[in-house]
């Protein structure tokens, strides 16, 4: 399962960035789609979620209010809105495919290279 990860880059704190996370149409109406991340020595952590059918969404606490995941069925692409960045946010986001379990997000085997964000503060 290959998901294509864009839209990272360099920004200030309060600034604001759209990660885009490409997948094939068959992906992109069968499966969940989450985002993780993975700041500089932590361990990999969820971020936001989408379900197949775009419905429902889910967030991590941490993002809450300032982050929206949103799919655009034309383009087979899911979004991760990122306003209000603060420096703890600095971190490599990945998007995959997952499933919900036991109220958590569990992820598929199918890491991609991900996409930098660095906030600076």
């Amino acid at each position: 399962v290959e998901l294509v990860e864009s839209g990272g880059g360099l920004v200030q704190a309060g600034d604001s960035l759209r990660l885009s996370c490409a997948a094939s149409v068959h992906v992109f109406t069968s499966y969940n789609i989450a985002w993780f991340r993975r700041a500089p020595g932590k361990e990999r952590e969820f971020v936001a979620a989408i379900t197949s059918n775009g419905l429902r969404t889910y967030y991590a606490n941490s993002v809450k209010g300032r982050y929206t995941v949103s799919k655009d069925n034309n383009k087979n692409t899911v979004f991760l809105q990122m306003d209000d960045l603060k420096p703890e946010d600095t971190a490599v986001y990945y998007c995959i495919t997952a499933m919900y379990s036991a109220y958590s997000w569990i992820p598929s085997e199918s890491w991609g290279q991900g996409t930098q964000v660095v906030v600076s503060s």
